[in-house]
């Protein structure tokens, strides 16, 4: 603290800064940890109710319970946009004109575009992450250039070279390099996990939409 305290204005300035990205970033880890832990317990909850329920209807109406995985929201898109259609084509020439024009197709697009979304929404805030990791130790070095130059320039107003006078400016200036480095690692080890995890899910989310649209290309079938 007394380095800190004693270190010039342009080295504190530096100091605030990696103070405030380290304060976000750990901000991002909890709350990226609690809704990803939530999104793949209840990822697997849901599938669970979705292979038991097997009938869209049921699984839709108990929808309700799943908030905070990504499959929830891709069923229920899709299965809105399967009502859609029922709706514009009830008569039984419009069911094989709606098989022919691509139904499928409209169920495909709707999950796709709710992937994407969800997508988006799972990695919010990672990139701040990323940027922090990338770009707070070179903050922290700018910080210790600067106080280094600070203290060679004391070293010529007062003539001395000796350990006495260099150690306490060189130590100064070092610290802004280890608290750079101290908020760039837990971000980029944040970052790596998170964005691992956000994969898993993706993929989960692809399985589930190849598998929704197997069953809908078999009703139209029936």
């Amino acid at each position: 603290m007394d380095l800190v305290l004693q270190a010039g204005p342009v080295v504190k300035l530096v100091l605030l800064i990696l103070l405030y990205f380290s304060l976000v970033s750990w901000g991002i880890i909890f709350y990226k940890f609690k809704t990803i832990q939530q999104a793949i317990r209840e990822s697997e909850r849901f599938l669970d109710f979705f292979w038991e329920k097997k009938r869209f209807d049921t699984i839709g109406q108990g929808i309700k319970d799943f908030t905070q995985t990504p499959l929830a929201i891709l069923f229920r898109e899709g299965y809105h946009e399967l009502l859609q259609l029922k709706k514009q084509n009830r008569s039984d020439e419009a069911r094989e004109m709606s098989a022919d024009l691509g139904g499928v197709g409209n169920v495909s697009r709707a999950l796709r575009r709710a992937t994407t979304q969800e997508t988006q929404r799972l990695e919010k805030y990672l990139t701040f992450l990323a940027t922090t990791g990338s770009t707070a130790p070179f903050i922290g070095l700018f910080g210790t250039v600067w106080g280094i130059m600070d203290a060679f320039q004391g070293i010529g107003q007062t003539g001395s070279a000796s350990l006495a006078v260099v150690a306490p400016g060189i130590s100064e200036a070092l610290v802004a390099t280890a608290i750079g480095l101290a908020a760039a690692i837990p971000a980029v080890m944040g970052y790596n996990h998170f964005l691992n995890k956000v994969n898993i899910l993706v993929g989960e989310m692809d399985n589930f939409s190849q598998e929704f649209l197997n069953i809908v290309e078999r009703m139209e079938r029936s």
